[in-house]
């Protein structure tokens, strides 16, 4: 997923490591998301994973919740006020260019105020992946000379890559996800190394 989306998963640190630092604090205590913030964001999931004949969409995986849950218990607070200051500016993105909230454009305006924000994001990821190689670059540097003040300078993250990573990070690990739109096998038998393919053929999750 990282490679997929130009960049490291933000919060799989954290969630990977959870069980083994149980006591580690991870962001800011107490956020919370309402009613209306799940909402909008199983729309924006249902949006880049729209539902099919073949395949349930996002909102079926609970997507919203998902990005509630992994937002609270394994972003920085860093990331966390990035996300949730997120969802406004993707509200008055959509405002500026349409004269109307996210939630009440159509599906087609939707899908394509994402495309052209997935386009912004991914510029930015691109920017951002060359100003952090520079101060990684300036710090190997400073450590060489034994310069100890150098304080390496980092770039946010784009509020619209995290809720991309989410979407498919939650539905494709989501019961709906791995058994409908991937092909899943609960209890896998022997191991084969060459399976025959065929275009069209979806994935597996196992």
């Amino acid at each position: 997923m990282a490679l997929l989306l130009g960049g490291t998963i933000i919060g799989a640190e954290a969630f990977l490591s959870g069980c083994s630092a149980p006591d580690k604090k991870i962001g800011m205590a107490g956020l919370n998301f309402s009613p209306d913030d799940i909402s909008f964001l199983d729309e924006v999931g249902e949006t880049i994973l729209p539902a099919t004949a073949s395949s349930p969409g996002a909102k079926e995986a609970k997507i919203g919740e998902f990005m509630k849950t992994i937002v609270n218990d394994c972003y920085e607070e860093k990331d966390q006020k990035i996300f949730v200051d997120g969802l406004g500016e993707l509200n008055d993105a959509s405002k500026k260019k349409y004269n109307k909230g996210f939630l009440d454009l159509s599906a087609d305006e939707k899908h394509a105020f994402l495309v052209d924000l997935d386009k912004e994001a991914k510029d930015y990821v691109k920017k951002k992946n060359d100003f952090d190689k520079q101060q990684n670059e300036k710090e190997a540097a400073a450590k060489a000379s034994g310069n100890k003040a150098f304080k390496k300078e980092e770039m946010p993250a784009h509020y619209f890559t995290m809720m991309k990573q989410l979407t498919l990070w939650g539905y494709f690990t989501s019961e709906p996800g791995a058994t409908k739109a991937l092909r899943y096998v609960a209890v896998p038998g022997r191991y084969e190394g060459c399976v025959p393919y065929k275009k069209g053929d979806k994935a597996w999750a196992t």
